[in-house]
């Protein structure tokens, strides 16, 4: 695996794989001018109180088609690819300044052991890394900072939307009931995606305007034109500068909007257009092939934790502390775990149970939840420690080995339903954004 692909390394492994946005290195070149007059750098656009360079645009661009080049993907018209990656660019620097203003920040530790899981995934000792790098050509400083910048936007998300992705018992039993017709849980699916997005304000002249458009994308498809190449024309969505690739994905991880359809499809077939908040959807089934089962029985933990995120008046070091103290309050003053969970986590998913997690299988948290778990005895409670999504404090309250069959198809069941919802949030998320920022092109 090249290191420069490496961008999204794990930010995929909890994260909806389809949406991981990836941008080039950010540079902090400014306007000034030499003693000699040359000038350094160009506004490619001003966004709020920031700006997208020239320099930012360039490199993009050159990135994306060389790329696509090496997909023998036919790349569109410069002018129109270089406007996709504008506004991709103005779109991430958006988020950046929501990031900075909510007091979201990567630490070095968690930095660090993002590049620590590159390294080994390359098979390469995180010491050798920047050696490594240099020999590709990447300066280590930059990567360093886009694997931050990244995970920072990841961060933002899940704060911004998945935190906020609720599926209610009812939801969960019908999606199950549909599942009769869903695709082999076994099998994997390798899809592309073409949105064409409606303001979420639109009219019915522009709702109609916006359906051609989505039908002329799909008769072209339909007619055998190369679908990344449209992806990349026409495609609104996060992903269309990948030619619209959402990869391979087992039944359980498809779209809920086309699961039921890619079970019918063939190889090579496209689906209609399918009409959702966010606007036309267009899928395309690139290829199936076969997946292997999981063990049945596996090791679980059954635990419970107590969740605050930092503000704009809370930074890290406050909300620390306040872990620390209910963590004393716990232990010396025999104050009830659950009930002070339940008043004071800000997990949405849990509090009302008292911070009760039920019992998990391996991979169900992120790498360092599940690390802190890992190192606590029976009914022992863990220091605080950050992850994306805030401090924590988590208590072991037991282990077993277990049948997971039935569990397991709900568990995926689950997981594919908030998927699907957190995929459709996010482009109306990210619209909302950028329909709420002040941009000026200067390009």
């Amino acid at each position: 695996m090249h290191l420069l692909r490496a961008r999204t390394f794990a930010l995929v492994s909890w994260l909806f794989v389809g949406l991981a946005l990836t941008a080039t290195t950010a540079f902090s070149q400014t306007r000034e001018l030499s003693s000699s007059g040359v000038l350094l750098d160009r506004i490619a656009a001003v966004v709020n109180d920031g700006v997208v360079l020239a320099s930012q645009l360039d490199a993009q661009t050159d990135e994306i088609i060389t790329r696509l080049r090496q997909q023998k993907t036919e790349l569109p018209p410069r002018n129109v690819l270089r406007k996709q990656i504008l506004e991709r660019l103005i779109i991430e620097e958006v988020q950046m300044q929501r990031a900075s203003r909510l007091g979201i920040e990567v630490s070095e530790e968690m930095l660090n052991g993002a590049l620590e899981d590159v390294g080994k995934r390359n098979n390469i000792p995180f010491p050798d890394l920047p050696r490594a790098l240099a020999q590709q050509g990447i300066d280590y400083r930059d990567y360093r900072d886009e694997i931050r910048k990244q995970m920072t936007l990841q961060m933002l998300r899940q704060r911004d939307v998945i935190a906020r992705v609720n599926i209610s018992p009812r939801e969960l039993d019908q999606f199950m009931a549909r599942q009769q017709n869903a695709p082999d849980q076994n099998s994997e699916y390798n899809i592309s995606h073409i949105l064409i997005s409606v303001p979420v304000t639109a009219s019915p002249e522009q709702i109609e305007t916006r359906e051609q458009r989505a039908r002329e994308v799909y008769d072209k498809a339909k007619a055998g034109e190369d679908f990344a190449q449209l992806a990349v024309t026409y495609s609104e969505s996060s992903t269309n500068i990948e030619g619209g690739s959402l990869g391979w994905r087992r039944g359980p991880q498809l779209p809920s909007i086309i699961a039921d359809r890619i079970a019918q499809m063939k190889a090579g077939e496209v689906a209609e257009p399918i009409r959702t908040p966010s606007g036309f959807h267009i899928f395309r089934l690139n290829e199936t092939r076969g997946g292997a089962g999981g063990e049945a029985v596996i090791s679980q933990v059954h635990a419970r934790h107590i969740l605050l995120r930092t503000t704009e008046l809370e930074d890290d070091q406050t909300i620390e502390q306040k872990l620390n103290g209910i963590r004393d309050r716990i232990l010396n003053g025999g104050e009830d775990f659950a009930a002070i969970a339940a008043v004071t986590s800000q997990d949405p998913g849990s509090a009302a149970d008292g911070g009760d997690l039920g019992w998990t299988g391996p991979g169900s948290f992120v790498p360092e939840f599940e690390k802190q778990i890992q190192g606590l005895g029976e009914n022992e409670i863990s220091k605080p420690f950050k992850t994306q999504y805030g401090w924590h404090i988590v208590q072991l309250l037991g282990r077993r080995d277990h049948d997971a069959t039935e569990d397991r198809k709900t568990q995926q069941a689950y997981a594919q339903l908030r998927e699907a919802k957190a995929e459709e949030e996010t482009e109306l998320w990210l619209r909302r954004l950028r329909d709420e920022a002040f941009v000026e092109y200067r390009m």
